[in-house]
C-alpha cells in the first residue's frame, strides 16, 4: 500500500483507539523505517474504573507506543481533552491538529471513520479531514462503532507486525474488561481482512484522500 518511506501521523482520539484501528501498520511501517508519530487527544481518567490511578492510561499508551517501536518522549503526543466532550472544543482541536501538520508534515494521516457513532471520534474524523487538505487521509476500523465502513484500502500485516499489536494492545491491563479487548476479537478481525485480500492476516482502512 505505501512503498516508499512516509512520515505517519496516527491519530487517536483516547488512548489504545490508534492501537486498536492499525496497531499493525504503526508495528509494521516502524520496522520498515517509516516515521510514525501517534497524537492523543485524551486519557479518559473519567472513564477509569473507581480505585484506579488517574494516570493509568498515560503510562498504558506510553508503553504500548514503546512494544509499537515508537519513542515515547519524541514520537507520542497526548493532550488532555475531557472524554465524551470533544464536541465542544471542536476549535481548539482543529487548531492543535493544525500545529502537528506544522511540526510533523506528515504524509500519511490515520483517523477513526466519519461514520464512527462516538462523538469523540467523529469530532477527531471530521476536525481532521478540515486540518489535512494536502494530506493523504485513511481512516482505521473499530467495528463495534461503525454503522458502515468501506473496506476499499488493505494493508497486509506479517504474523510478526499483528503479534506486535496484541502484545501493545496487552499493555492496556485497565482495559482488559472491555469485550473488544480480547486477543480473539483483533486476530480474527485481522484474519478476516487478509482473506478479503487471498489469506493472511491485515488491516482495512476506509480512503477519504489520497495523494499521488
Amino acid at each position: 500500500m505505501i512503498n516508499h518511506k512516509r512520515r505517519i501521523l496516527v491519530l487517536g482520539p483516547h488512548t489504545d483507539d490508534g492501537e486498536l484501528g492499525c496497531g499493525g501498520l504503526m508495528a509494521k511501517r516502524t520496522r520498515l523505517g517509516h516515521e510514525v508519530f501517534y497524537a492523543v487527544f485524551s486519557h479518559c481518567a473519567r472513564s477509569l474504573s473507581k480505585g484506579q490511578p488517574s494516570t493509568i492510561l498515560k503510562d498504558e499508551v506510553r508503553e504500548a507506543a514503546g512494544v509499537l517501536g515508537l519513542d515515547p518522549d519524541k514520537r507520542l503526543v497526548l493532550f488532555d481533552y475531557d472524554v465524551r466532550h470533544f464536541p465542544q472544543f471542536r476549535q481548539n482541536i482543529l487548531e492543535d491538529l493544525i500545529a502537528l501538520r506544522a511540526d510533523i508534515a506528515p504524509d500519511l494521516v490515520l483517523c477513526p471513520s466519519p461514520n464512527d457513532v462516538h462523538q469523540d471520534h467523529a469530532t477527531i474524523s471530521h476536525e481532521a479531514i478540515r486540518a489535512f487538505k494536502k494530506q493523504s487521509i485513511l481512516c482505521y476500523e473499530e467495528p463495534w462503532n461503525n454503522i458502515s465502513f468501506s473496506t476499499n484500502s488493505f494493508e497486509f500485516l506479517e504474523k510478526e507486525d499483528l503479534d506486535t499489536k496484541l502484545r501493545a494492545l496487552a499493555a492496556y491491563k485497565s482495559q482488559r474488561h472491555r469485550p473488544y479487548f480480547q486477543e480473539d476479537v483483533m486476530r480474527s478481525l485481522a484474519v478476516t481482512r487478509g482473506a478479503q485480500i487471498e489469506g493472511g492476516f491485515a488491516e482495512a482502512f476506509e480512503v477519504i484522500r489520497w495523494m499521488l
